[in-house]
């Protein structure tokens, strides 16, 4: 039996768990049609309890015009997480972890996080989140690396105005990297963006961007 069809065969088992919930916010199911000939679906479920906690899968494929499946388009990705939220008068926390299989590949990766917001003054909030991934890959030549991120964000919610800066290093190449970035709400569905990555380095790169959303 081919590993896809063991996907297929995992996958089928926590669509039918997921059913077995009886309840439609208990159920994860998500298919979209991502062009004339490719579909991806998300399926899974969710347990509310003080950690919420979720589990399902990610499953993809594309294929020619004469029905035949595109080299590498199939996807069947198992995924798990596992959240709490605290939320206080002066802010909120959250903790939580991730991880994902890529069934097909081989690959993996699981994720520590933690992020917390909270009322710095009458004008200005703070933002800040920190993370570890660690991620295997048999394929790379590095085939396991940790990374390790953190990020503050100052905002004023009054001009819809952020500053925020980030860093993070990887253990399997030692690089580090760090962005400084500008947002700044202009109308309610335009947005300025401007970043600047690794500045005071050699590799130093910026951007700027003017962002218009539309709604329907």
């Amino acid at each position: 039996m081919t590993t896809f069809k063991t996907a297929c065969i995992l996958f089928s088992i926590l669509s039918f768990a997921a059913a077995a919930a009886k309840a439609d916010d208990l159920v994860i199911w998500t298919p979209a049609k991502l062009s004339d000939r490719s579909y991806k679906a998300t399926m899974g479920f969710r347990l509310p309890a003080e950690w919420e906690t979720s589990a399902g899968a990610d499953l993809a494929l594309a294929s020619t015009k004469g029905g035949a499946l595109l080299p590498d388009s199939e996807q069947a990705m198992l995924w798990g997480r596992i959240s709490k939220t605290t939320v206080t008068p002066a802010g909120q926390s959250q903790r939580g972890a991730r991880v994902s299989v890529d069934t097909l590949r081989g690959s993996g990766a699981l994720t520590l996080s933690r992020s917390r917001s909270w009322i710095l003054s009458d004008s200005l909030d703070m933002q800040s989140s920190r993370s570890v991934s660690v991620r295997y890959d048999p394929v790379d030549a590095r085939q396991s690396s940790v990374t390790a991120s953190q990020a503050l964000k100052l905002i004023h919610p009054w001009t819809g105005t952020s500053l925020s800066a980030g860093a993070g290093v990887t253990n399997a190449s030692g690089d580090f990297s760090s962005t400084v970035a500008l947002k700044q709400a202009i109308l309610p569905n335009l947005n300025l963006d401007a970043s600047v990555s690794n500045p005071f380095s050699p590799d130093e790169a910026g951007s700027v961007n003017l962002r218009y959303r539309v709604t329907w």
